[in-house]
């Protein structure tokens, strides 16, 4: 009889199918998609207090107006292409089992367009940055200044956040026999298409306000 439980309790263990390993999965997948939205969030939350104090801010006598850079209206269709070529990825992972994913090669050059993209979108904030500068506007130059290049700045980290991301899940697609865990690669992309709407919503505060 004692035989008999030890066996039953090594095979819970190796089989995720058997009691507490199947369950303990699915709620590390639910933890895991349950942390990425509080994620958004507290950073939604942060950029909408941020977005209050510039309402404040904006009735102050030395509020003027920011002419913004060109090249931001070029930067958000990269960052919104980055979201067509992360999608067009997907479409190329294939469910092999046990919660995970394996690409083929087009999927593999999707996700490193997709990459190549997000760096081009933090390369032209940049360039942005050094035409308000070329203006002489800098960040303690006015309020307007001020709100451009904090709202911009912290933007930009985030995405680097997903950057790195990518950097990860190509690895894994190349160190792990082409294959990774499906929930990161979901939470992964719920990430980054807010990062496209989040930034969308401030080009346009940007423009109606700053």
């Amino acid at each position: 009889m004692a035989s008999t439980t030890a066996v039953a309790t090594q095979a819970g263990k190796l089989s995720p199918a058997l009691g507490r390993p199947g369950i303990s999965a699915k709620s590390a997948e639910r933890a895991s998609r349950s942390g990425i939205w509080v994620g958004i969030f507290a950073i939604t939350m942060s950029f909408m207090a941020f977005s209050s104090a510039l309402f404040v801010r904006q009735g102050s006598l030395d509020w003027g107006h920011l002419v913004l850079p060109p090249i931001l209206y070029l930067n958000t269709l990269v960052l919104l292409a980055s979201s067509g070529t992360f999608e067009l990825s997907r479409r190329h992972l294939e469910l092999v089992g046990g919660g995970r994913l394996r690409s083929s090669e087009m999927g593999m050059i999707w996700l490193t367009v997709t990459l190549a993209l997000g760096i081009g979108f933090c390369v032209g904030q940049y360039l942005a940055w050094q035409n308000l500068r070329a203006q002489g506007i800098y960040l303690a130059t006015n309020p307007n200044s001020s709100f451009f290049y904090v709202l911009t700045f912290i933007h930009v980290l985030h995405v680097i956040g997903g950057i790195s991301a990518f950097v990860y899940l190509l690895g894994r697609l190349l160190v792990s026999h082409g294959s990774l865990r499906r929930t990161f690669f979901e939470n992964t992309a719920i990430y980054w298409h807010f990062m496209g709407v989040l930034w969308v919503y401030l080009l346009l505060l940007c423009r109606m306000k700053l």
